[in-house]
């Protein structure tokens, strides 16, 4: 969701303090005004009122003058508490480990947030010296395999409260007829998001968030092909995804679509 908006029931104060909040990312040694402005959009007096008030609640934290801002001792907390009441993550933890590693290819979890799909947690392959992407990074829902997985998987009355929902619809359908026939998707090629990546994604239903979440297995083209996505690394992450279901006891995330 935007940081402003005509909708009278939201506090847009409220979302342009999340919202520079959510600017952060796990690599990030700090920001300065001006990065979070970039990030945000936001005018630099509005950025540095709504700083001053996060550093005054303990969600921000900074040095002193030409200091950067960091997350603050109750952003880290809150972060803690959301972790924790995500079960799925942590059992999931040591078989997308070996995912990772037996694949070679960046393992994660994204969630949909808005017309993005959120990182919230990576596993990356063991002595690899590439980070890729990191926990708190964006991608875009269309385009994507996760965000492919996710709008297959949403029933009608989410889906029809996505913008641009013409344009969605082919590419949920085209999601849909993957996770039927194959159990896995990956974004058309004409439509991916990037060059420099390719990705193939399951839904998991997620009870906590109410609705399905993506795991996801992701490298460069040269190392993941379209061949290599289809014949290894889809069937083993889909394979993943199925056990975590009957540990959780969750039906498949398509079986919940309206």
């Amino acid at each position: 969701m935007n940081a402003q908006t005509t909708d009278r029931k939201f506090a847009n104060t409220l979302g342009r303090g999340l919202g520079i909040l959510r600017a952060f990312h796990a690599s990030d040694n700090g920001l300065t005004h001006a990065e979070i402005a970039a990030r945000t959009g936001l005018p630099k007096p509005t950025i540095s009122r709504l700083t001053y008030t996060l550093c005054e609640l303990g969600y921000l934290a900074h040095g002193g003058r030409n200091e950067r801002f960091r997350l603050g001792p109750a952003a880290v907390a809150l972060g803690s508490v959301a972790s924790l009441s995500n079960s799925f993550v942590d059992l999931a933890s040591d078989t997308m480990q070996r995912l990772a590693d037996e694949t070679r290819t960046l393992a994660l979890i994204a969630v949909r947030d808005g017309a993005r799909m959120l990182l919230v947690k990576t596993w990356r392959p063991s002595g690899a010296a590439t980070i890729w992407l990191d926990p708190g990074q964006r991608i875009p829902v269309y385009g994507s395999s996760s965000g492919l997985a996710v709008l297959a998987s949403l029933d009608t009355t989410k889906f029809a409260e996505i913008d641009d929902a013409g344009e969605m619809a082919q590419f949920r359908q085209e999601g849909y007829d993957q996770l039927i026939g194959q159990g896995f998707a990956m974004a058309p090629a004409p439509t991916r998001y990037a060059s420099t990546v390719n990705a193939v994604s399951v839904p998991y239903y997620a009870t906590e968030f109410g609705e399905a979440v993506a795991f996801t297995c992701g490298a460069l083209p040269r190392d993941l092909p379209d061949a290599r996505m289809v014949a290894e690394v889809g069937p083993a992450l889909r394979d993943a995804v199925r056990r975590l279901e009957h540990r959780t006891g969750h039906a498949p995330a398509l079986a919940r679509r309206g």
